[in-house]
C-alpha cells in the first residue's frame, strides 16, 4: 500500500518538475585591449587578445547547500540548460571550479538541478521528475565564459628583453587546444623602431624592460577567417 501511495505521489509530481534543455548559449567574439588605450604586460602576460568563446548564463553556489537529507549542492559553476515561465534548469559546468550533486545511497538518482524565477529556492529534479527543494540565498545568477569546439583565439604574450630586441610569442588555440603549428616567437630591435606588428597588429612601444612592457594598441590582428 505505502509503494502504491509513493508511486501516486511521484507521478503526481511529474508535471511540474519537467527538467528544460531549450538554452542556447551565446557566441562573443573578443578584441582587446581597446584601440589607442596604453597599457602594461608583465613577462608572461598576454599584450593583445583576439576570438571568440561562448557565454553561458550561470547559477553560482557561494556555499554548500544541503537540500535534503539525500542530496547535497556543493559550491561552485551551474550551467543553465534550459527554461520555461517559472523556473530554470542547470547541470554542473565540470571544470576546478564547476559544481557537482552529491547524492545518499538510497536516494533516487538525479537529473538536474532547477532554480525558480520569483523566488530563492533550490531544486533537485530526480530521473522520476519528483522535486525535492530548500529555500536559500546562497546563489548568485552570473555569466561564465565556456571554451567549445568552435572557439578560436590568438594572443601576443610578452617574454622579456635582452638589450634592445623584444622577445614575443604568438599563440594559437582551437577550442580548448593550443594550434603548435601556428605558434611562432619573434624577436624585435626596438633600437630601429618603437613600432613592432604581427598578422596586422600593430603595437607602438612606450617602454620596456626584462619585467614589463608598457605599449599602445595600434591594431589588431586581422579578422580570422573561422
Amino acid at each position: 500500500m505505502k509503494f502504491i501511495v509513493a508511486l501516486i505521489y511521484i507521478v503526481l509530481l511529474s508535471g511540474c518538475a519537467t527538467a528544460d534543455f531549450n538554452y542556447r548559449a551565446q557566441s562573443v567574439r573578443i578584441s582587446e585591449p581597446p584601440l589607442r588605450s596604453v597599457n602594461i604586460a608583465y613577462v608572461g602576460d598576454p599584450m593583445l587578445k583576439q576570438g571568440k568563446y561562448k557565454e553561458h548564463d550561470s547559477l553560482y553556489i557561494q556555499s554548500l547547500v544541503e537540500v535534503s537529507w539525500g542530496y547535497d549542492l556543493n559550491p561552485g559553476y551551474y550551467l543553465k540548460q534550459g527554461e520555461d515561465d517559472n523556473s530554470e534548469t542547470y547541470l554542473p559546468s565540470g571544470g576546478e571550479d564547476g559544481g557537482s550533486v552529491v547524492k545518499a545511497a538510497l536516494a533516487d538518482r538525479w537529473k538536474a538541478i532547477m532554480a525558480y524565477k520569483d523566488k530563492d529556492e533550490l531544486c533537485i529534479i530526480t530521473i522520476f521528475n519528483a522535486l525535492s527543494c530548500i529555500k536559500t540565498n546562497q546563489f548568485v545568477r552570473k555569466k561564465k565564459p565556456i571554451v567549445w569546439d568552435d572557439s578560436f583565439q590568438r594572443t601576443l604574450i610578452y617574454s622579456g628583453k635582452v638589450g634592445n630586441k623584444l622577445n614575443i610569442s604568438y599563440r594559437e588555440f582551437y577550442g580548448s587546444a593550443a594550434r603548435p603549428a601556428f605558434n611562432n616567437n619573434v624577436e624585435y630591435d626596438i633600437g630601429e623602431s618603437s613600432m613592432i606588428g604581427y598578422k596586422g597588429a600593430r603595437l607602438k612601444i612606450v617602454e620596456a624592460t626584462n619585467e614589463y612592457i608598457k605599449y599602445q594598441v595600434i591594431s589588431n590582428f586581422n579578422e580570422a577567417k573561422l
